[in-house]
Parts: structure tokens; sequence; C-alpha cells
């Protein structure tokens, strides 16, 4: 897309995806989100959201942008900007890592994979532009960076995800957790990673736009998966705990608030060198003064993003993200609170039409991650 197209883009409408007639012709309810047409349900979101939890859903998260880095230094040149070990990535390797500002606020999350010859990252694609932008404008001029735009990305979620796929690509069998490879289907070059965003075991898979149609039906074929939408994407990642960039996160929170310390690499802590360093070392060495939480909410009235928290009639934190989650059998939800409220089993209240809710603070997961680890590891 050229910077003409982008900044006439709000004006000439949402864009479509390569496979917007499939899913339309597959009954899919398309609604806008991240500049997209894309479909939030097929049959119903908690139907979906349990089938993927049983068998197998796939998901398409075309939207998201893909991106390729290379030239000699590139794991490097990234590291300026992000606060993960990229140069300790192996070949075939991936790593969750964050996009940070000079204040160490959270630009974007995103993946980071070592395909080899290049690096692999996947951008959220509400902000894939300037993310893109962010990039060019910091990388070195001899590090290039390309946009994969004519690929797609698939997901195929759920504990049957790994037999369906395997039947198309083998080599789908032999990955675990944040593994990376690439593959061949029907004369098309395909790169497939073991990860996901929903909790569940699954993979994500790229290739080229074209045989995105002829992949879908080929796995939608098979008994155990179903095409899923946005609704139970979101509804399956909030009882995993996994924070959506643009709700749950933002520039103004850096990741120890956002509960993402985990993702600032042992050398990293210790050698700084990243975007907002001295904050977010500092947050790390004494705390932040915040933290996302999570909330298990009494009663069956939904706590929804935006809502005030409430310690007696002190207004002390906001929700983020919240919903009904169809295997807690609950509302659940996250948000940010105080450090000192932020131990689990802290009662609050949530401000919902003009009532108080009682919330309880909860360890996340809801539900208990299902990744497939490499063995002793």
């Amino acid at each position: 897309m050229s910077e003409t197209e982008q900044a006439g883009e709000e004006a000439v409408g949402t864009e479509t995806l390569p496979l917007d007639a499939w899913h339309r012709a597959k009954g899919g309810r398309m609604v806008e989100f991240a500049g997209y047409w894309m479909p939030i349900q097929y049959e119903g979101i908690m139907a979906e959201h349990l089938w993927t939890r049983e068998n197998a859903g796939l998901f398409d998260v075309s939207h998201m942008g893909q991106l390729a880095l290379s030239g000699e230094g590139a794991a490097q040149a990234l590291e300026a900007l992000v606060p993960g070990d990229i140069s300790a990535l192996k070949p075939g390797r991936m790593r969750y890592s964050l996009l940070l500002n000079e204040e160490g606020g959270i630009l974007d999350d995103l993946m980071v994979t070592n395909e080899g010859d290049q690096l692999g990252i996947v951008v959220n694609g509400a902000v894939k532009w300037e993310d893109i932008g962010h990039l060019r404008e910091y990388l070195p001029d001899d590090i290039t960076l390309n946009h994969r735009d004519d690929h797609g990305l698939l997901a195929l979620q759920g504990p049957k995800a790994v037999d369906a796929l395997a039947r198309l690509v083998p080599e789908a069998a032999g990955l675990v957790f944040m593994q990376y490879t690439r593959a061949a289907w029907n004369g098309h070059a395909i790169g497939i990673s073991r990860s996901g965003y929903t909790g569940e075991d699954g993979f994500e898979i790229s290739l080229p736009n074209e045989a995105l149609a002829a992949f879908a039906d080929a796995l939608c074929a098979m008994d155990e998966v179903k095409p899923i939408g946005l609704g139970a994407r979101d509804s399956l990642r909030l009882e995993a705990g996994l924070p959506l960039y643009g709700h749950d996160l933002d520039e103004e929170i850096d990741p120890v608030e956002g509960d993402l310390g985990f993702a600032i690499s042992k050398r990293r802590r210790e050698e700084g060198g990243f975007p907002g360093a001295a904050r977010i070392l500092g947050h790390l060495e004494g705390g932040a003064p915040r933290k996302r939480v999570g909330l298990l909410v009494d009663g069956k009235l939904p706590v929804r993003e935006g809502a005030k928290l409430f310690d007696g009639n002190t207004e002390i934190g906001v929700v983020t993200s919240g919903g009904f989650a169809p295997s807690v059998g609950a509302p659940i939800a996250m948000g940010y609170v105080p450090r000192d409220h932020a131990v689990p089993g802290t009662a609050i209240a949530a401000e919902v039409r003009g009532k108080r809710v009682h919330c309880t603070v909860a360890a996340m997961p809801f539900v208990p991650h299902r990744y497939v680890r490499k063995q002793g590891g």
C-alpha cells in the first residue's frame, strides 16, 4: 500500500481480507475490526468457543502484519527497539516481545521468529502501519524490512489441531510450542509455527494469498475443524489471560505494569540498552505502581471494557477487557489496579450501569494453557 493509499484508507472504506468471500459463503457475520471486514461469528460465539476448546478451530488472522527483517546485524538492530534477547534466538525458534517507545511504553506486542535467513515478525493489524513506520525510522539503513502483504495468516487452534494439520503438512507434528518450520503444500511454500493466542495447543500458518481458500477448505473438510470468528477468539484469549493491544496494552503502559515482565530477557535485564530501560528496570526492581490483573466477577452481569474499579468509594482503576467466559461459566475481566490491590483474593468492585458489582482479583490464566512444550523443557 502506498503512502497516498494509506492516507486515504479511512475515506475509501474498510479493507477486505483475501478470504472475504470465503467467510461470507460460510455464513460469517462480518464486522469492522482493525480496518478490515472480519467474521465475528458463524454459528455463535459460545458454540465456537467450546468447539475450539474441545476440537480444532480455524481463525483467519490475515489482518495482522507479517514482516521480514534481513541484513547483517538484523537481530542486534531489532534489539535496540525491544527488550528481548533476539540475538540468542536460534533458527526455528520464536519469541514474544514488545516494541517500545522512548519512555518504555508499549507501541505493540509482537512475535519474532528466526527463520534462518531472516527474522519474521508478526504485528497487530490495528497498528501495523505505525509499526512499519517506526521500524523504518529507527532501524539502520542497511537492514531491509519487507511487508509480506502477499501472504495471509491462518491460526488452527485446539487439542485436535495437530492431527488435522499433520494430514496436510506432516512436518507440523514434529514442532513444539514456539517452534517454526518451512514446508510445502500443493506447490506453495508455507511457514508454520506452533503458537497462537487462545491458550490452546495450535498453529499459525503463513501462506500465499492465492492458496488461502484451498488450504482453509482442506482443513474445514475434516470433521474436527470448523471456522471460528473474532468473538470466540476474544473470549478464548481472555480466559487465557492474554492481553489485546489497544485495550489491555498501550503507549502509556510499560511491560512490568502490563504483567509482561517475562518478555524482558535475563541478558537485557542485566545490560539494558532498550527504550525506557531505566523506568522498566526500576519497576522490575521495586515494583510498578499499577498492574494488569484478572478479575472474577460475582453474579452473571458481564463487566466490560471501560468500567471503573473501586475500593469502597475510592476509584482505583479501570477494566480493559471483560465478558462472559464460556469455559469458566461466569463473567471475567482484566484491568489495572494499584500494586497494593493486585494480590489475588483482593476484593474490589466494578461500576456497571450505575451499580457496584463485586469482583475478586484473580491469578491468570483463568483456564490453564495447554501448550505442547519440549519434554523436560
